[in-house]
């Protein structure tokens, strides 16, 4: 990566933090009255990986001013070794701005996971480029990564825009930008055009491009695997098909990934992933993992993929981080990958569960 010393954070995330409320003892939440509450955001799952392993984050997001809610995020960041900015909103009494709530009870065994989105009023939605000296923090501080994903591009049309500006400014001063799709028809409904052409334009800015099939076709209008066979064999040639498509589209773009998911229990799931860096392929067939809570596996991958990336790994071992990073974020009840150090998540990958006296 050209002059990532002089840039002060390996990775920086726009994102809109809020809170997740989880039931204890893996219950479902609507026969529940004890939950766990975290800070949670898709971005900041994604950063996790690469501050817990002492790498500089930043994140940028909104606050409700004096909200014991904002002030339970902010101490969570720091918790996480991340610095942060962003504005501060008044609440503008009861029915005013607040942080979104995610409700999601884990699942157990034949049981699945249920989530419950609650996003009414939430401050993130307000996000914009004013709120932000853009040219201090991209040309002055700089960032080597910035992470995007569809949920905070697609949250509003200011946020939206706000990913647009971002995307643009850190472009200038020679930041990569990685983007994850993350495709959610509720947030698209009545805005195909105006976020088709949004997510267009950040991809076409993109270096790295994550997302499924699905993402990649209703996002950026790809088309799609051929209709066939759906053996393990066929979704992996299907994929790299589709991303010879996306690449003729998007030619800035180097890094393409996906992860490969197949659901046995709540508790146990075949974990696989494809990665590509336009030269090489990495095929990593799904292997079993135990699961005590799947929510932020695929951030986890994302998080362990820019990681390598960042530390100018090949693609093989970029994936295999990745890998083992989304199985490691499955194993904890945070929703986003805290790894004690790289030996931990490569003991992962190896296989290797034996305690470390």
């Amino acid at each position: 990566m050209n002059d990532t010393n002089a840039k002060k954070y390996a990775l920086l995330i726009p994102t809109s933090m809020g809170i997740r409320l989880t039931p204890v003892d893996a219950q479902p939440f609507h026969s529940s009255d004890m939950f766990k509450m975290q800070a949670t955001s898709a971005e900041s799952n994604v950063a996790s990986v690469a501050s817990y392993l002492g790498m500089p984050v930043k994140v940028l997001t909104a606050f409700v001013k004096d909200s014991p809610v904002s002030h339970f995020i902010k101490d969570n960041i720091r918790s996480r070794r991340m610095d942060f900015e962003g504005p501060e909103f008044d609440q503008d009494g009861p029915w005013g701005f607040r942080h979104q709530i995610n409700m999601a009870d884990s699942g157990f065994g034949s049981r699945g996971p249920r989530v419950h989105n609650d996003r009414a009023g939430e401050v993130g939605r307000e996000l914009t480029a004013a709120d932000f000296d853009l040219e201090r923090i991209f040309a002055t501080e700089g960032a080597q990564i910035v992470h995007i994903s569809g949920l905070i591009a697609a949250l509003s049309p200011k946020t939206s825009q706000f990913c647009l500006d971002v995307a643009r400014i850190a472009k200038e001063n020679g930041s990569l930008i990685s983007f994850d799709l993350n495709h959610r028809a509720s947030f698209w409904k009545g805005r195909e055009k105006e976020l088709s052409e949004a997510f267009a334009e950040i991809a076409s800015r993109s270096d790295i491009l994550i997302g499924n099939e699905e993402d990649f076709q209703l996002c950026l209008g790809i088309e799609g695997p051929e209709a066939g066979g759906k053996g393990l064999d066929e979704k992996i040639d299907g994929f790299k098909e589709m991303i010879g498509r996306v690449k003729t589209a998007y030619p800035n773009a180097r890094w393409f990934a996906t992860t490969l998911r197949e659901v046995v229990s709540a508790n146990s799931h075949l974990w696989g992933a494809l990665v590509t860096d336009s030269k090489d392929w990495e095929v990593i067939k799904p292997r079993e993992i135990g699961v005590m809570d799947r929510i932020g596996g695929g951030d986890g991958f994302v998080g362990g993929l820019l990681y390598g990336i960042l530390k100018g790994w090949d693609v093989q071992k970029c994936a295999h981080f990745g890998w083992a990073s989304g199985a490691l974020a499955t194993t904890m009840l945070t929703d986003y990958a805290q790894p004690a150090d790289e030996e931990q998540v490569w003991s992962i990958w190896e296989g290797n569960a034996r305690v470390k006296r």
